[in-house]
């Protein structure tokens, strides 16, 4: 994995973890946009959501659960987003799958 994610799995730069198990690992985004923003990473290297496949239909499941979960830890309540940034013109700029979760403010529809 040479993605930041990469090395922020590996321990070769620091970030403020807030959650990890076997399949994936959440920490503080440098540059939040809402009170809580969390991104929440795979440990298996899956450059985009259109990237992921079959075989990684239950690691997606277990994201989107984690998500919840580190939502509730730290986002102080049950109301949160979930933003998952597919290719460049999207907003992505790590090619490593991640979700945003954000939470504590209110939030408005259409985003972006």
């Amino acid at each position: 994995m040479s993605t930041l994610f990469g090395k922020i799995i590996r321990r070769e730069i620091p970030s403020d973890i807030v959650y990890e198990d076997d399949l994936c690992l959440a920490f503080r985004d440098i540059n939040p946009q809402a009170p809580t923003h969390v991104l929440l990473i795979p440990k298996k290297e899956i450059a985009g959501l259109s990237d992921a496949g079959a075989e990684d239909q239950a690691l997606l499941g277990h994201m989107m659960l984690a998500a919840a979960k580190v939502a509730r830890q730290i986002g102080g309540g049950g109301a949160f987003r979930v933003v998952v940034n597919n290719g460049a013109e999207a907003g992505q700029s790590v090619f490593h799958l991640h979700l945003h979760v954000l939470a504590g403010r209110p939030f408005r529809w259409p985003p972006g």
